[in-house]
């Protein structure tokens, strides 16, 4: 191999090496900014968790029979639509103490997660009509 050809091997593994370098850190930058960005929308949603809809919004029943989980009650909440997100409402709940009542609830898309929790920690329409 002549003096030539070994030159233009070395600068060839040179630039293919900082290139490399170059897409790894990239990569990584790229990652980090998105991990940071879905972290703040995580906190954000457990912090700040409006309503589904402006008032008046719409009323919705939720029946509970008091065997669920908090992570039950998110889901369920999350799947009628008065809930973005079940797992930030887990994380909510638990910083509220909310315990799992049995009952007939009445909530509104137009409440903020904070104050679904309150009211399903409050006894239930069918308790409260009770003898």
């Amino acid at each position: 191999m002549s003096r030539i050809t070994r030159e233009i091997n070395k600068i060839s593994m040179t630039v293919i090496s900082i290139s490399g370098r170059l897409v790894f850190y990239v990569l990584v930058v790229v990652l980090l900014l998105m991990g940071a960005r879905k972290g703040y929308e995580f906190g954000h949603s457990i912090f700040y968790s409006p309503g589904m809809e402006k008032a008046p919004g719409t009323e919705k029943a939720l029946t509970l029979d008091g065997k669920e989980s908090v992570e039950e009650v998110g889901k369920i909440l999350e799947d009628i639509g008065l809930i973005r997100d079940h797992t930030a409402f887990s994380i909510q709940a638990r910083c509220y103490d909310y315990k799992v009542k049995k009952g007939t609830f009445r909530l509104n898309t137009s409440l903020s997660s904070k104050e679904i929790i309150k009211r399903l920690g409050e006894e239930s329409e069918e308790e409260e009509n009770k003898p």
